[in-house]
């Protein structure tokens, strides 16, 4: 079994920055892909910034210039920092980790942390 714990949100006014951090713990040896999603009411989650194991990197357009992600291997840890940030970023931010291989190197799919809530006031 594998946690995804994430912290780092709050309140912020726009044009502020906020880091966000997620954890992966449990039955570990590797993860392929650590990423952020958000959403927010009525609308579906949508791909914030994805980060692969070699380093790789994608961002949603709206964001792209202004979050960034990384990650620490060793640690299972991702982070997103996140500038010059808009009224309209303001949802709950999900951690995901995909292609989690476990300690006797069995694939075990994809895992999700309970979501932290970022606002972003105007």
């Amino acid at each position: 079994q594998v946690q995804l714990v994430e912290s780092g949100g709050g309140l912020v006014q726009a044009g502020g920055s906020l880091r966000l951090s997620c954890a992966a713990s449990g039955n570990i040896f590797s993860i392929n892909t650590m990423g952020w999603y958000r959403q927010t009411p009525g609308k579906q989650r949508e791909l914030v910034a994805s980060i692969t194991t070699g380093g790789t990197t994608n961002y949603a357009d709206s964001v792209r210039g202004r979050f960034t992600i990384s990650r620490d291997n060793r640690g299972n840890m991702v982070y997103l920092e996140m500038n010059n940030l808009k009224p309209d970023d303001t949802a709950v931010y999900y951690c995901k980790a995909a292609g989690v291989i476990d300690a006797s190197y069995r694939p075990q799919g994809s895992y999700w942390g309970k979501g932290t809530q970022v606002t972003v006031s105007s």
